[in-house]
């Protein structure tokens, strides 16, 4: 499926279609095991607003305090001092214990996430602390695999955009929002392509 709208992408865009050619088929994580909801939100926290290599050193230190996968369980019997010490800031560390209390008392509904809508989904994901929009989306992408996500608040993309369409300057939000009409109903598969270009190392 994800050759194909590669396929179909660098059809309706001959600039794309190089960098198609140059990245080869794409991911989106599917080729790894699958994590559970709460490891992959858990994740995309620590990302947020931090260098890919950063973030991934932060992740791999957290994954260390735990034996096994990170639950809510474990996580909320964590004492702060820990999470700091994997280099955690403390708004992060809030956030994951918020993430693994509201994972707990089931106001992330993690068994149904998957039959509700994108938009349905980011709202209900909101809530937590600390987990905006970007999280949101990246949990669409990689987590539930969701075809047709635009992330354009995310720099990568929009330095990807600009840097496959010879752009002199980096699209805002709000001019990237229309320029990925085109890319229905694939516009993860564009986005990770734009990351692919601009040399982004993905949640």
């Amino acid at each position: 499926m994800l050759a194909d709208a590669a396929a179909e992408l660098a059809r309706r865009d001959p600039r794309l279609a190089a960098t198609v050619g140059d990245a080869g088929p794409p991911t989106l994580g599917w080729g790894r095991p699958r994590a559970t909801h709460f490891e992959a939100l858990a994740r995309s926290i620590l990302f947020q607003q931090l260098a890919g290599r950063a973030a991934a050193a932060i992740h791999a230190r957290f994954l260390d305090l735990f034996d096994g996968p990170p639950t809510p369980e474990a996580v909320v019997g964590l004492p702060d001092g820990r999470l700091r010490s994997a280099g955690l800031s403390g708004a992060k560390a809030a956030a994951v214990r918020d993430l693994a209390a509201r994972f707990l008392d089931g106001t992330v509904p993690a068994g149904r996430l998957h039959r509700l809508d994108d938009e349905e989904v980011i709202r209900e994901l909101v809530r937590v602390r600390g987990v905006g929009r970007w999280t949101a989306e990246m949990f669409l992408m990689f987590q539930l695999g969701r075809l047709d996500v635009w992330p354009v608040d995310d720099l990568g993309v929009r330095k990807g955009y600009a840097r496959i369409h010879a752009l002199d300057t980096v699209p805002t939000p709000r001019e990237l929002a229309p320029l990925g009409d085109r890319y229905r109903p694939y516009r993860s598969v564009a986005a990770w392509y734009c990351w692919r270009a601009a040399e982004t190392i993905v949640p």
